[in-house]
């Protein structure tokens, strides 16, 4: 237990030694871990639930008696890059605060705003007030990437960190599977009025976010945030909590935990600067691995989904109100990445996979380009090149989170996440759309194949960086991959639980 865990109130500046960390990762897999992942990973469905549904009823959303007096162009362009601007400036304010104030402060905060955003898009009734609302939406989304990704990686025990983040973070795709699916239901007029079904879409939206956030009222606050924080109490309170439901569910005693205590002097902020000095000087190799990584994946993505509907309706004549099958397809292999391959992220290792992943996905889209450009494909063909280079892909870029939020020190690991990701999200609203768009939107061969071909140019850029700089993150204690800023020593052993 923590030497401290007896201090009455809040403190600073002390020293203690705890060996909480090695306690949460030598815990068994257990049903309370099933309520972690559920309270804090279905955020991600959420995300992919309103990107797809946005895209798929921008049309309905621009015809007269809609209920809103907007173009398809605006939802768009002008809509979808207010959310992009959203999640990026979301991601960094809130990453801040994480890092401060603590994960489930935020967590709950950045939902709830979420939550506001989303019901009042539904009754949006002039442009101005959807791209006001569509803007907040992406607000708290972009903090809750930053706020989950934490609180995760530090509950989750370190034998499973690997699979359980890459399956929430492609969890996304399940999002937008039901996005495409409800955008057809909600489209139909016959069975909703032209100004009713596209406000439903983003209503449910709102009820599944006020669900989730009462779930999460049983998800604790990190036991290791609180440690460097003066709260050991709080911290050790909580962990003795988790060992007692598990060892009453297993039904025999938990073994000792592995490794030497962590010695951690207490202090209640880490400045900007030395921010910046920890990511950028002293993790410098890992600071280019996450660049690499988050653009890379978001590149890639951006020459298959920018223009992925006008490519099948103008190379193939698939009806434009046909896509959302075809994209319900590809989002169901998206999901099947991360599901399948995350357990080998944690066995054969985090350098051979993420590198692996990411070659794989760029050579399986050179394929497809080199093939669309021999005229051998047809919708379907394509469609499934996609998901063979996605399902890799999914994985890769899921890894990427997994990345940024493991292999920088604890009291930086919002806003580390934070930063990656509005990198990523930036590159991928901005650059893409900008670069993509005119490509695939031009009816020419040779352009979509240079999409194609530069997405795909610089997935194996990145695949080959990981190669080189990954880190062997895989069932080692996070102090051990990146001692925190706040440790006197480090002593902590990695901790290697077995897996369930």
């Amino acid at each position: 237990m923590s030497a401290a865990a007896e201090a009455p109130s809040p403190q600073t500046g002390r020293t203690i030694t705890t060996d909480i960390p090695a306690r949460l990762d030598r815990l068994p897999w257990s049903r309370w871990h099933w309520t972690i992942v559920i309270g804090l990973g279905t955020v991600w469905i959420l995300d992919g639930l309103e990107v797809t549904v946005v895209g798929n009823i921008a049309g309905r959303l621009a015809e007269p008696g809609s209920g809103v007096s907007i173009t398809s162009g605006q939802i768009t362009g002008t809509a979808a890059a207010l959310y992009v601007a959203g999640a990026c400036s979301g991601a960094l304010f809130w990453g801040r605060l994480t890092d401060r104030f603590g994960r489930k402060r935020l967590f709950m905060i950045t939902l709830a705003v979420y939550l506001a955003a989303t019901a009042l898009t539904a009754v949006s009734w002039e442009a101005w007030w959807f791209f006001l609302f569509r803007f907040l939406t992406g607000f708290g989304i972009g903090g809750e990437y930053a706020a989950i990704n934490s609180a995760i990686d530090e509950l989750i025990p370190a034998a499973h960190r690997g699979r359980v983040d890459l399956i929430i973070n492609g969890s996304f795709w399940l999002g937008a599977v039901g996005g495409s699916l409800l955008s057809i239901v909600a489209l139909d007029t016959d069975l909703l009025a032209r100004n009713v079904g596209w406000r439903l879409t983003f209503a449910l939206g709102a009820v599944l976010a006020l669900v989730i956030l009462l779930v999460r009222r049983h998800v604790p606050e990190s036991p290791r945030w609180l440690l460097i924080h003066g709260r050991d109490r709080e911290a050790e309170e909580i962990v003795r909590g988790i060992e007692r439901q598990v060892e009453q569910e297993k039904g025999e005693r938990l073994p000792e935990p592995r490794g030497e205590a962590l010695e951690i002097h207490q202090r209640k902020s880490v400045t900007f600067l030395e921010i910046a000095r920890t990511v950028f000087g002293h993790y410098r190799r890992r600071a280019v691995l996450g660049f690499s990584l988050f653009i890379g994946q978001a590149f890639l993505y951006n020459a298959i989904t920018f223009g992925f509907g006008a490519i099948l309706t103008r190379f193939f004549d698939v009806p434009s109100g046909h896509t959302g099958y075809y994209f319900a397809v590809i989002a169901v292999g998206n999901f099947f990445g991360p599901l399948l391959l995350g357990r080998l992220f944690d066995t054969v290792g985090r350098r051979v996979m993420i590198s692996s992943t990411y070659l794989l996905s760029g050579l399986l889209l050179f394929g497809t380009a080199w093939l669309f450009d021999q005229g051998s494909l047809s919708a379907g063909t394509l469609t499934a090149c996609w998901c063979a280079v996605l399902f890799f892909a999914s994985a890769g870029a899921s890894s990427a989170y997994l990345t940024v939020s493991e292999v920088f020190p604890m009291e930086t690991r919002a806003m580390s996440i934070a930063f990656f990701y509005a990198l990523g999200t930036a590159a991928g609203g901005i650059s893409g759309p900008l670069l993509f768009a005119d490509l695939t939107g031009t009816g020419k061969v040779g352009d979509t194949v240079l999409a194609f071909s530069i997405g795909a140019a610089l997935m194996c850029a990145a695949g080959l960086v990981a190669a080189v700089l990954a880190v062997r993150a895989e069932r080692r204690s996070l102090e051990d991959i990146a001692r925190p800023l706040t440790a006197v020593a480090s002593r902590v052993a990695p901790s290697t639980p077995s897996a369930p």
